[in-house]
This record gives C-alpha cells, structure tokens and sequence, in this order.
C-alpha cells in the first residue's frame, strides 16, 4: 500500500486516482500528525510526502519516520512546488528521503519512481522473510545437529559423486566439441568449394549455350536451383551442428516444405514410379531448414527402402493431438500435430528400431543401399531440437510408418 502525505485535498485525490489506475493500493493522511498515526498502524510501501504542510512539515515527518525501527526502511518520496532550490532538495535527502521531485511533475516519470521504489521495498520485505525463514531454519538444525551432521556427510558423497560424473560429462562434451570442429571445416570447406564450383559452371553454361534453347533452360534452372537449395541445406545443417549456436523459431508452413522436398526428389520419384499422397498439414514454429532436411530424409528413406516388385506409395497426413504423446486420441484443435509418415517399402524387424536412430548405424550393406548412416539420425536430433517425439512401427516385408508429434507453437524463440 502507498501513504499519500499532503495537506490539500485536490492534491491527495489527483496523486491517488493517478495511482489507482495503474493498480496501486492507496492511503491518504492530510498532515503529518495523522500519516504517523496511520505508518504506526498499517504497513506501506512507499510514502509520497508533501514538503509544506502546517504544524508539522515534510521534513520532520520524515526525520520521525526514520527514527523508528518499524518504519525506516520505508522509500520516502518527497513533492514540493515551492521549496525546489538545492539545499531544500538536499535537505530531504539527510531527513530520509530516497527522492525528491518538484512540481508541477511528469506523471510518467513519477509513475516510474514509485513502480521501482515500490518493486524495491516489496523486495525488501521479501528478504526479511527469507532471513527470518533462514534464522528459524537455523535454530532448527542447532537443534538436531546429530541429524546435520549425517546428512551433511551424506551431500558430500552426492556432491562428490556428481562431480565426477560432471568431470566425465565435460571430457565428453570436449570430445565432441572436437568432432563438431573438424565437421565444421569439413562442412564449411570440403562440401562447399566443390558445390560453388558446380554453380559456377553450371551458370557459364546457361548463359553462354541455352540462351536460345528455352527447354533445356528450364531443365537447367530446375538444376541450378537444386544446387542452390543444397547449398542452403549444408549452411543450414553446418549452423545447426554447432551446439552452441542460436537457431530462432519462424513460422513454418510444412506444406511448402513437403513441396520443396519432393522437387528436390522429382527424378528419384519418377524412377521408381512412385505414388506420393500427402494431405494438408498444419503450419508450426519451427526451423525452415531443418523442417526441409526432416522431411528430405523421410521420403528418401522411403524411396530409398521401396520394394521392386510392387509400385512404392508413400503417405504423409495427419492429427492434432492435446498432449506430446505417440498414443494419445486425437483431438479437434490440440497443442499438437502428429505427423505420419507411411511407406509400403521393405520394412524392418522391431528389434532393431533403436538402432536405426544412432548416427552411422546401417541395417543393410553398402551394395544393397547407398546412404551415410546418418540420415534418420539427424531426423531424430530435429525432431529433440523442435521439443518434439518420433518414433516407428514396422514389421519386415510390411512397410514403415514413422511419426512425429510436434508442437505448435514453441514456449521459448530460440533453441
């Protein structure tokens, strides 16, 4: 509550319904006499004292409030129209005053003041009552200091037994911070100069042969902006691999990265004549890139994996869902979307499905399948990065259906 100190009426009723407007519950005392009274009765946050007033001016108030150990810590605004020269403003300050503002003032400005001289004293108040909770936690333990004894013995051996594992987890983390370095290079590099080079020529060639050949330009563009889409695509996947970096959620529309994705795919999906059916799905906060890559990899895993003998088809839909959750029933409108991914491809044994998500593991040899090995686990680490869950069902010879449940909207900007 916030003490208002002024001896004219208008002045306690303008500065109390400022106040009450912006929340603050007021008390007013038209003389200094009363204001005591009151601060001896009621507990305030701040005072905003008046510097004239008969019989008892602002000074002296204050001097009094300052006196007494219940009410010294209370910020003391003092508001003056007349005694506005240094030493009347100097004068408040050695009577206790934290400030000193003369009228006519800025509501603005004193709104401020008292916003932070309130914050400070409830903090204040806080502390007290964390000291005073400390001071009867220590009498407590004064009393049971056998029982302190043994569990302070008992947090040493936690505490050294966390150290050690956080000495391990840092060796760790040093190590793949190592591995991260020489990816980076290998990424920024080794990946790129070759890709620029590709680029290069590849606009040479458009602009000094095709310019007469419309087709084949088209052809070309598509090319060109392949290129350039991966090249996107490794800058994407270089920041993203740096652990330390920030990387901002946007809006994402997923339709559109679907249809991205299958352009990038265009001539794989015709050579194995595949159907791809994907209904409309919803637009997420999320990375852009990455949402790419995810989907990148999941349907060229499906192509990939797809079976000779009979025409791949390929699903991608799905639900909202309240909770992030695999298994929960599907809802109307839900903070989530569960995203399927469903193949009628060469499949998998169960057994083997948290092996398929460990960066560089292979269920098939090189001959049978070309890829890294690192595909689906990069699928994974997007999905943790997005707050997200993945996981698959599949039985051999059967197909695939991967899913992905994903948050709408994000609780933090970045990740």
């Amino acid at each position: 509550m916030i003490l208002i100190v002024d001896d004219k009426y208008e002045n306690l009723f303008s500065l109390k319904t400022l106040l009450q407007l912006y929340a603050y519950e007021t008390d007013t005392a038209a003389s200094g006499e009363e204001a005591l009274k009151k601060i001896l009765k009621n507990e305030y946050s701040v005072i905003i004292l008046d510097v004239q007033m008969p019989d008892m001016d602002g000074y002296e108030v204050a001097e009094a409030i300052s006196g007494l150990n219940k009410t010294r810590d209370i910020p003391i605004i003092f508001l003056s129209a007349v005694n506005i020269d240094k030493r009347f403003i100097a004068k408040g300050y050695d009577s206790g005053g934290v400030d000193y503002i003369t009228k006519p003032f800025d509501n603005d400005l004193l709104l401020l003041k008292v916003r932070t001289f309130y914050r400070l004293s409830q903090q204040r108040k806080e502390l007290k009552m964390v000291e005073e909770a400390l001071r009867r936690e220590i009498d407590m333990r004064k009393k049971s200091q056998a029982e302190v004894e043994e569990i302070n013995s008992l947090l040493e051996f936690k505490v050294e037994e966390r150290t050690r594992d956080l000495t391990q987890l840092n060796k760790d983390l040093e190590n793949r911070n190592a591995e991260l370095a020489q990816y980076a290079y290998l990424a920024s590099h080794d990946l790129q100069e070759p890709l620029r080079k590709i680029i290069t020529f590849i606009k040479i060639i458009d602009d000094k042969y095709l310019a007469g050949i419309p087709e084949a330009k088209q052809e070309i563009t598509k090319v060109i902006t392949s290129a350039e889409r991966m090249r996107n695509l490794i800058n994407a996947l270089l920041s993203y691999s740096k652990l330390s970096a920030v990387s901002y959620f946007t809006p994402v529309n997923l339709n559109d990265i679907i249809k991205d994705a299958l352009a990038d795919l265009e001539l794989a999906v015709k050579d194995k004549q595949a159907i791809i059916q994907v209904t409309t799905l919803p637009e997420v906060e999320g990375i852009a890139a990455q949402m790419r890559q995810l989907f990148m990899n999941l349907l060229s895993n499906a192509l990939k994996f797809s079976k000779t003998t009979i025409q791949p088809q390929i699903k991608i839909y799905c639900e909202p869902v309240d909770e992030l959750s695999l298994e929960a029933a599907p809802v109307k409108t839900g903070r989530y979307v569960r995203i399927h991914c469903s193949d009628n491809g060469i499949g998998l044994d169960e057994s083997y499905i948290d092996k398929i998500f460990v960066i560089f593991q292979r269920l098939h040899g090189r001959t049978q399948y070309e890829g890294t090995g690192i595909g689906l686990a990069i699928v994974k680490k997007i999905v943790e990065k997005h707050n997200g869950l993945i996981g698959v069902k599949s039985h051999e010879g059967e197909g695939a259906t991967f899913t992905i449940v994903l948050p709408l909207k994000q609780s933090n900007n970045t990740n």
